[in-house]
């Protein structure tokens, strides 16, 4: 072999064949073991999955979540918080003094329950007679009557209501539950969001976002309404119909790309989440329409929803798409049964009953009855409430005070109910002063409630935590005591 030049200027000298085969045939060992192990990398990116079900702290009573929201600030008062002493001082000066200020107005008489109560089950709980499929599962149910908000403003209360914060930005239950569990279905989001047909609740998707947590762990909203597609865009439009024959090899190839992407950049989470979202679209678009069809549902399991009825139909397919959801895998299912308010025409959008209680309540009362009861009905048939925590919870109460015909936002006290997985029914946790007007005694916050429903998911609520601008950040805050008197 001649001499040659060198890169920097550096000569080699005479080179014998035996040495340049051998080097030769050591450069194209170390090639292809290179290419091994980038393949290999390949693989491991293309199917880490930051959705995974990963396994509970400690042993958990409940695999899955079910939370019912009812935006507007559902009256305790009307509904599970039996106050006799309200009884006795109807149409009595609440504010004998003058100085009290509700958040819209001054006080006016003390205002009854709209609806007579009656005790129920064996536990003998008290429920109002506007709930009457409720009642009869208040064996399976726990109530905390002795909840409070930081503020009684809407947004910023569904905001601590959902996150623990009354600002927004930070992740939502959801969100949190998702980041620790993971989900046990490859086929659908780990956190679903099933919004009222009306549309969004007071603050939006924020209610459902994943704050400074990957955007994997975001909610999906899935559209409910009949007739519209489960997920928006998920399908091509029609003038793009052909792009859709090739899909199967199209997907394929960007699996390949996005592994091959992936290997070299394998500390980088949110590459990792945008990948598994856009495969989890794919996936979607044989899934989503698969989990709202339904048609292979049962007659009876039409009229247990009421699917037919045209006010309680639309929340009952709501709680229908959530049984089936966990069925599937689904970690965090919410469901919104009230809408964000706008002009008020007839009723209110939502349980914001300022003007008219009996008007308001008495539309929204059937319509959350009948989804809600059904659900529990189904899911304890289908052997899935054991495993399942269902929470119906509000942002705030309305006050023991009449408002014209209304009542009043009420940040002091208000009842948030659990049932299923863990929970001890027919008990009852707190309670509020003889009127309802403020939590008397275990004063709660969301803070309990996340804390609790962490618990029975097998979560830890002080090591669930992300360090963020300085601070290890949690669902709970600095807060948060898991709520004994209620489990099982």
């Amino acid at each position: 072999m001649t001499t040659g030049a060198f890169p920097c200027g550096l000569q080699r000298g005479d080179v014998s064949r035996r040495d340049f085969l051998w080097e030769l045939g050591g450069g194209l060992g170390g090639v292809a073991l290179t290419a091994l192990l980038a393949e290999e990398a390949r693989a491991t990116a293309g199917t880490a999955n930051p959705l995974a079900a990963k396994p509970p702290m400690f042993p958990a009573r409940a695999k899955a979540v079910i939370n019912i929201f009812c935006p507007g600030g559902l009256s305790h008062l009307d509904t599970f918080d039996y106050k006799p002493e309200l009884v006795k001082r109807d149409g009595t000066p609440f504010d004998t003094t003058g100085n009290v200020q509700f958040f819209a107005s001054k006080p006016g008489n003390c205002q009854r329950s709209y609806w007579p109560f009656r005790q129920h089950g064996e536990s003998g709980r008290w429920v109002s007679d506007l709930l009457p499929g409720l009642a009869g599962h208040v064996d399976e149910m726990a109530f905390i009557h002795s909840m409070q908000s930081k503020t009684a403003l809407h947004g910023p209360a569904m905001f601590m209501a959902n996150s623990g914060f009354i600002l927004p930005g930070f992740p939502s239950m959801g969100a949190w539950v998702t980041y620790g569990l993971g989900s046990e279905s490859e086929d659908l989001p780990a956190f679903v969001v099933l919004p009222d047909p009306r549309g969004l609740p007071p603050g939006g998707p924020v209610n459902w976002g994943a704050g400074f947590l990957p955007a994997i762990h975001q909610g999906t909203v899935i559209e409910t309404a009949a007739g519209r597609p489960p997920v928006a865009d998920l399908f091509a439009a029609e003038d793009h119909a052909d792009l859709v024959a090739g899909e199967p090899a199209g997907r394929e190839f960007l699996a390949a790309v996005n592994a091959r992407h992936r290997a070299s950049r394998a500390d980088n989470s949110e590459l990792a989440a945008r990948i598994a979202a856009y495969e989890l679209a794919a996936r979607l678009q044989l899934s989503a329409p698969d989990v709202t069809n339904l048609s292979g549902e049962s007659d009876v399991v039409e009229k247990l929803y009421q699917l037919d009825h045209p006010e309680i139909g639309p929340f009952g397919r709501q709680c229908l798409l959530a049984r089936r959801l966990v069925e599937r895998g689904v970690r965090f299912v919410q469901i919104y049964c009230g809408a964000e308010n706008t002009a008020v025409k007839k009723i209110r959008p939502n349980w914001d009953s300022h003007e008219d209680v009996v008007r308001d309540h008495g539309y929204w009362g059937p319509v959350l009855d009948g989804g809600a009861a059904a659900l529990l009905t189904d899911l304890k048939a289908h052997g899935l409430l054991d495993s399942t925590l269902v929470m119906c919870q509000t942002e705030f109460g309305r006050q023991p005070a009449a408002q014209g015909k209304g009542r009043d936002h009420n940040a002091g006290a208000f009842t948030v109910w659990m049932a299923g997985g863990g929970i001890k029914g027919g008990s009852a946790y707190g309670t509020s002063d003889e009127l309802g007007f403020k939590a008397a005694e275990h004063p709660t916050f969301c803070y309990d409630l996340h804390a609790t429903a962490l618990h029975l998911l097998g979560i830890d609520h002080t090591k669930l935590a992300v360090y963020n601008n300085g601070i290890q950040r949690r669902l709970t805050d600095v807060h948060g005591h898991v709520l004994d008197g209620i489990l099982a």
